[in-house]
């Protein structure tokens, strides 16, 4: 009898550690090893992404242009003089979206190409395009997304589409924002699914490896689509409970059919 709940015992042991590595995090992480981190990388943008552009100056009248579609001038008061109305000019932030081609449509300016090139970058030259075209010295400029996001979907505690407000978002923080994967859900198969310059692509991670570390993909862009795929236990008890709903349903219709029969006999 001792033998036997010894082996028990050890035989849930072994299980519960088995249990816990399947779940673990960067399980070949040297925790000795120094790696320099690539901290250049910022998220490009792309056609379609939403931006607020703001313009700064130590003349904010003649900076308010840039920062609005149009300057609008409504007609407020009364007549002056018979033919006249005071004026008030209203200014409203607006939120613009880079076109298919690329290209951003600037007050005063015009176009300014945006794709493929960082916040940063269009910053700056948005700043030379209105230094050079004479109508400020000394603007500064302000870009940030409208609407940024990234789609978590799948064995995650909380699914859904969560907003990005930095350049370094890794896959570890997103899925953190989604809560964390479940005990349910496989570390070493998530995918990444990511549309740009037309094309579709996907990838598989390996969250238990620091191979993911190297990966284009750990670095979240816009619109990214994340999947946490369930492991087999939790596919094995879905199959199980829909085939039990399913037997479960059968047999209370047979037992109603049975039981009209009989009422119907008894007519």
């Amino acid at each position: 009898m001792k033998k036997f709940l010894f082996i028990a015992i050890s035989a849930l042991l072994m299980a519960s550690c088995a249990s816990q590595k399947r779940a673990l995090y960067l399980q070949d992480l040297d925790t000795e090893a120094v790696t320099k981190i690539a901290d250049s990388y910022q998220i490009r943008l792309k056609p379609h992404d939403r931006l607020t552009v703001v313009v700064n100056s130590r003349y904010p009248e003649l900076a308010a242009p840039f920062n609005t579609a149009t300057s609008l001038n409504s007609l407020t008061g009364t007549p002056i003089d018979g033919n006249r109305y005071t004026s008030t000019s209203t200014n409203t932030l607006q939120v613009r979206t880079i076109d298919s081609e690329g290209m951003l449509e600037m007050p005063i300016i015009g176009k300014v190409a945006c794709a493929g090139k960082t916040r940063e970058e269009v910053a700056a030259e948005i700043a030379r395009l209105i230094r050079e075209g004479g109508h400020l010295n000394d603007p500064t400029v302000n870009i940030q997304f409208s609407d940024m996001a990234v789609t978590i979907v799948g064995d995650v505690a909380k699914p859904g589409r969560y907003n990005i407000t930095t350049d370094r978002l890794s896959l570890l923080d997103a899925l953190a924002m989604a809560g964390d994967l479940t005990i349910y859900g496989q570390r070493k198969d998530v995918t990444v699914i990511r549309e740009e310059n037309g094309v579709r692509t996907s990838t598989t991670l390996d969250l238990t490896s620091q191979e993911i570390f190297t990966s284009p993909y750990y670095y979240i862009q816009q619109n990214d689509v994340i999947y946490v795929k369930p492991n087999k236990y939790k596919t094995a008890t879905g199959e199980y409970n829909q085939n039990r709903s399913f037997y479960i349903s059968l047999i209370s219709t047979a037992v109603s059919v049975a039981t009209l029969i009989v009422t119907i006999t008894k007519l």
